[in-house]
């Protein structure tokens, strides 16, 4: 027989609705694909109901790779990627990850499991004030008093997190807002007391489970008939600023444009007015010498006329226009000093602060800079590249002198493989369809000059906090956001120690990404200053380790390249096992050059 009657209910209708079942739902409402976490009894609940939901759960083995790839599934796909931890210590162990969203503004809910309602204060297992803790690393914290309330402070955490300035959201949810109703009233009143004081505190907590649970039902009806949502799109500039900017563009005799991340925010939502693409145009069609930076490199691909890559501070030397669009005067412009004092500088950001920091804008324009672009480039037209030719020219010739000096550098023999030849190496054999994560100091450093990502929302590393630790989580998300495209992880030897575990999950979650390590056994950029000013290199000496080894033990596989001329058979090998379905460590012994001597930031 077939009859519905008869047939075995799922496991969303065998499991009554309880609190998890309804943050599941809101986030399969606002189309969050995948949750990131690492499993504890105060979350368990979220985890079922998501999967029941379709959405996919992903278990990584240590909270702060979760809130990464979180991180990174928002960079890419726009809408805000969502982690859940446990209390105490799972919070905590995401601490540092969600400082670097916060800096890098990319939008992310963290659930963070806390202790019963009930026992808050009084010296429960892994309670402590979460709130406080996180205040300063999000945009607002939240926490749930009752199951009623879930649904709604999930979804204004969603949105918050997407909205004006992107950044993280917290979430605290109590243990038991997120079981079943019978089942804590279990643990509430199963346990009877003696005497007049027993009463009182059965009555008490009889009281209190009726509290958190009321309203319950109305809850869930609204979940379940509540429609998906769609994110609002990023703000648009005041037409007037618009305007004016076009007038001092065109009367520009050697302007530059620096692209950065926030330009990026909802380029890889689906229909958003600032895809990935109408930013490339708009970029084209202003015809200004581009410099990309962030999680905005890509955006015009490899072979761009328009994008320059090297001697940027001397252009803005130069320059008498400059448009930072999402990107702020900090140290990476010298405090605003790199930018020629006379010139124009037209800032367009999301944020008031960033915008006016350091140095105050000729023409500040509070809005989303990839937005402010697409509109200039609407209002300015075309016509002015030839007019600043030579402009373009110089700028060229420099970029082609920069690369002949790399070049030449790449050639030079090393012990072991020089790292510039092995970036060249593996800048040649990457694919169109290829994405890049960068999480390292001197290795992936050199890799930005010589790796080319190969089109927009195709190069992922840490941002301005410059955090350690990002590779693993940012690849396996990568891959879970692009599966067809060849995921490579660019990792130094000292922070692929930060998450070279994740390389167990991708092997639990098919996901074949391929990590390069560039082994030069050392923190190699603190060195460089280091043992220069103070003639002496504590702290910063590792070992040629066998990370390969490692890889293999958590069941990937693993590839070890002592000499250049075992370069491209070890990465045209990686890619074959990786197209198999293998993550690949390639670890690479690197030999020393001076090619970074003297580029520590502060």
């Amino acid at each position: 027989m077939n009859d519905e009657s008869t047939q075995a209910p799922t496991d969303t209708e065998a499991r009554p609705a309880n609190g998890g079942d309804l943050v599941a739902g809101v986030l399969a409402r606002y189309g969050v694909r995948h949750l990131f976490t690492l499993c504890g009894g105060h979350i368990s609940p979220i985890l079922a109901g998501a999967k029941d939901r379709g959405i996919r759960v992903v278990d990584v083995r240590d909270e702060a790779s979760a809130v990464f790839a979180a991180d990174a599934v928002a960079r890419l796909t726009g809408i805000p990627g969502v982690a859940a931890v446990t209390a105490g210590p799972g919070v905590t162990n995401a601490v540092t990850a969600i400082k670097n969203a916060q800096l890098a503004q990319s939008p992310l809910v963290l659930l963070g499991g806390a202790t019963a309602t009930v026992l808050k204060g009084r010296g429960s297992l892994q309670d402590i004030d979460q709130l406080s803790l996180l205040a300063s690393t999000v945009k607002r914290s939240y926490t749930a008093e009752s199951v009623r309330e879930l649904p709604e402070m999930v979804e204004e955490a969603l949105g918050l997190a997407a909205s004006g300035v992107p950044g993280p959201v917290f979430v605290e949810v109590p243990v038991d807002l997120l079981y079943r109703e019978e089942m804590v009233r279990e643990w509430y009143l199963g346990r009877r007391g003696g005497g007049i004081a027993g009463w009182l505190l059965r009555r008490y907590l009889s009281w209190h489970v009726n509290r958190l649970f009321k309203g319950q039902d109305d809850a869930a009806d609204e979940v379940e008939e509540a429609p998906e949502v769609r994110f609002r799109e990023p703000t648009g500039p005041p037409d007037k600023a618009v305007r004016k900017a076009a007038r001092k563009l065109a009367s520009a005799k050697r302007p530059v444009l620096l692209v950065g991340s926030q330009a990026m925010t909802a380029a890889g939502r689906e229909g958003s007015a600032v895809a990935a693409a109408e930013l490339a145009r708009a970029v084209e069609t202003l015809g200004m010498p581009t410099w990309l930076a962030g999680g905005a490199r890509g955006l015009l691909g490899p072979a761009s006329s328009l994008r320059r890559r090297h001697k940027r501070t001397k252009a803005l030397k130069r320059a008498d226009l400059v448009i930072l669009a999402g990107v702020p005067a900090d140290f990476r412009l010298d405090y605003g000093r790199s930018i020629n004092r006379k010139a124009t500088v037209i800032a367009a950001n999301l944020s008031d602060e960033e915008m006016t920091k350091n140095r105050k804008p000729s023409l500040g324009v509070e809005a989303h800079p990839g937005r402010f672009l697409v509109e200039l480039a609407a209002k300015a037209g075309e016509g002015r590249r030839p007019r600043w030719s030579a402009w373009h020219e110089k700028l060229e010739a420099r970029d082609r002198e920069r690369e002949a000096e790399i070049a030449a550098t790449a050639d030079q023999g090393t012990e072991y493989v020089n790292p510039l030849a092995l970036c060249r190496e593996i800048d040649a054999v990457l694919p169109d369809d290829s994405v890049l994560v960068g999480d390292g100091g001197d290795f992936v450093a050199t890799a930005s000059y010589m790796v080319r990502p190969r089109g927009p929302l195709s190069w992922l590393d840490p941002g301005v906090f410059g955090t350690l630790g990002v590779g693993g989580g940012f690849a396996l998300a990568a891959k879970l956001c692009r599966p067809q495209s060849e995921v490579w992880l660019l990792w130094g030897d000292g922070s692929a120690a930060f998450s070279l575990a994740e390389i167990d999950t991708c092997v639990r979650h098919g996901l074949p990404i391929i990590a390069v390590i560039g082994n030069d056994a050392g923190w190699t950029q603190i060195a460089r200053e280091q043992v220069e000013v103070l003639g002496d290199d504590v702290g910063t000496v590792l070992a040629h380790t066998d990370y390969h080894r490692v890889a293999e033990g958590y069941g990937g596989a693993g590839i070890l390249v002592e000499r250049p001329e075992e370069v491209r058979p070890a990465l045209e090998r990686a890619q074959r096992l990786a197209a198999e379905g293998q993550p690949v460590v390639v670890n690479v012994l690197l030999g020393k050059t001076d090619f970074r001597k003297g580029s520590i930031s502060m």
